[in-house]
């Protein structure tokens, strides 16, 4: 091969090779916690959101939509009476796997089950898919407040009876639904007693309107 010919064909080999390996290094990655827990940043007006299997499929499209639809997601809800298990009981805790759970934002809520109902809300923490805060009565928070989490569960994860708006099928005044605070503050961000509750911090005015109290039937959803 003459010389020439030959020097420019060491040079295109070796622009080739440089190429691929920077495009190899510089390649994106994947790094960090992925999504596996949110407040919705769909609402409801009442307390009737279709059952467990509705809320669940709440938090799976909103999952879908955040990127993160490849995991199973439940939402965090008790019921009196669950189809999907055998019409018994079912704790909002024992839906959501085992942990540990991030935030859009790579933010460790929990690392398991018993570090999750040992904590309180955080305006911080406790985001939607998108990330955005839960109005609520944080300092510079929007209005209006919203951070009231229908839930149905004592402080442990636990049904609390006769608090879930009829397994979340009912819209009903007579009905009503426990609901916890999102960024764990109480009226002038006071965080006493239940107030700083993320799941169980007092029952809503009823479930035919969410909003009364500081509502807008949010739930949480957890990745399993």
């Amino acid at each position: 091969m003459h010389p020439r010919l030959l020097t420019i064909s060491v040079i295109a080999i070796c622009i080739a090779a440089c190429g691929k390996s920077s495009s190899s290094t510089n390649a994106p990655t994947t790094t960090g916690p992925t999504l596996s827990f949110f407040v919705t940043s769909a609402k409801s007006t009442t307390g009737n959101i279709g059952g467990l299997r509705g809320a669940d499929t709440l938090c799976q499209n909103l999952a879908q939509a955040a990127g993160a639809g490849n995991r199973t997601w439940r939402a965090y809800l008790s019921v009196e009476s669950d189809a999907d298990n055998g019409n018994r009981p079912t704790d909002a805790r024992s839906r959501i796997g085992s942990g540990p759970w991030f935030n859009v934002k790579g933010v460790m809520v929990a690392a398991n089950l018993t570090e999750l109902h040992a904590r309180t809300g955080d305006t911080a923490v406790f985001l939607d898919e998108r990330g955005q805060q839960i109005n609520g009565q944080w300092p510079g928070s929007p209005t209006p407040n919203e951070h009231d989490i229908m839930t149905g569960s004592a402080a442990d994860g636990t049904l609390l009876p006769g608090f879930t708006c009829g397994d979340w099928t009912s819209a009903a005044t007579t009905t009503r639904g426990q609901v916890g605070h999102a960024d764990g503050l109480g009226p002038g961000g006071s965080t006493a007693g239940a107030l700083s509750s993320w799941n169980s911090a007092h029952a809503n005015t009823n479930c035919a309107n969410t909003a009364p109290g500081g509502g807008a039937g949010r739930i949480y959803c957890f990745a399993r």
